[in-house]
């Protein structure tokens, strides 16, 4: 099916004796293969006479192309295996296939990219919806060894450089919802999910799950669950997948090398100018106990900073849940 996709991913009319010749199987396998995709998400468009192609067209993940977009820095460290980038048709979690897949040593980074997640993951227990070919699923995996004090405000930096990516491919307007959500007009863009495996107070694995939307149908919009845009409406034009996966690791790689000297306090500023909710009266809901104030930024630490009747309160990650009152 990776071999169908391919041939069909240039959006031109392709006869199902052609596909049967270049693939080595019948019409009637390829027919199945094509009602395969079908129930992938993806639109066929059927002309007799002339054959079969994707409808919208689909630009699939190709890691030259990505590389081509990769600073120098980070090329030499693929050349060097420092630096280990996976792609692949289809997994699960690419949350799980990258802890798979990486070798642990200290000093590497290893990301894995998918095409397509059976059971992507969000946060709070959610799931994470990822059409075919319609985002970027992507997890990157980094080794500390100062434990998980260190990483306070971790997944806000995320979101920071998640978003700087997406400036550099042309969106603008973004805000960054506390503690890791990407939002275009209060609709969700982009969402990050952080995982800790290995040693509170020594050595342990980050997981970091990205997911952003890139072209979704209205319908796919609508199984979300929750409003959500993609990078096509936010540019008013169609964006390379492969374009935006490098800025990804690009801003990402450069961001964690930061991190690691000066923690969250070297990106509190810049993540406060795209704060959605920074001076709104807001909600927060944790462990069924619900706090209603003014938000007034984030501290050092990445926590949130919420004005009550009975003074500020320091709200961090995990399970809070931020909305606007």
């Amino acid at each position: 099916m990776e071999k169908l996709l391919n041939l069909l991913a240039d959006g031109h009319f392709h006869s199902g004796e052609e596909l049967g010749e270049t693939l080595g199987v019948s019409r009637a396998a390829v027919w199945k293969k094509l009602k395969a995709l079908e129930e992938l998400g993806l639109s066929l468009d059927s002309v007799r006479g002339k054959g079969y192609r994707l409808g919208n067209g689909v630009e699939l993940l190709d890691r030259k192309k990505i590389e081509a977009g990769l600073d120098e820095s980070l090329c030499h460290a693929i050349e060097n295996h420092a630096v280990t980038l996976h792609t692949c048709f289809s997994t699960g979690s690419t949350n799980d296939l990258v802890k798979e897949v990486s070798d642990g040593q200290p000093g590497r980074m290893t990301f894995c990219l998918a095409e397509h997640q059976t059971s992507g993951r969000g946060r709070r227990g959610r799931t994470w919806v990822s059409p075919f070919g319609s985002t970027i699923s992507m997890s990157a995996n980094w080794r500390i060894s100062e434990g998980t004090a260190s990483l306070e405000g971790l997944s806000l930096a995320v979101g920071l450089a998640v978003l700087k990516a997406l400036e550099a491919n042309g969106a603008r307007n973004l805000e960054l919802k506390w503690p890791n959500d990407v939002l275009w007009q209060g609709k969700k863009l982009s969402g990050i999910l952080l995982e800790v495996h290995g040693d509170p107070t020594g050595e342990c694995d980050v997981i970091i799950g990205i997911g952003i939307n890139i072209k979704l149908s209205e319908e796919q919009k609508k199984g979300i669950g929750q409003p959500a845009v993609d990078l096509y409406q936010v540019c008013g034009k169609a964006v390379s997948r492969n374009a935006v996966v490098a800025q990804l690791i690009n801003t990402l790689s450069h961001m964690l090398e930061g991190f690691s000297h000066g923690g969250f306090a070297l990106y509190k500023d810049q993540w406060s100018e795209y704060d959605a909710f920074r001076g709104q009266e807001v909600s927060v809901e944790v462990t069924g106990r619900k706090e209603k104030g003014l938000n007034v930024g984030v501290n050092e630490q990445g926590g949130l900073l919420i004005k009550t009747e009975t003074g500020v309160k320091v709200f961090n990650g995990g399970e809070v849940s931020l909305r606007k009152s």
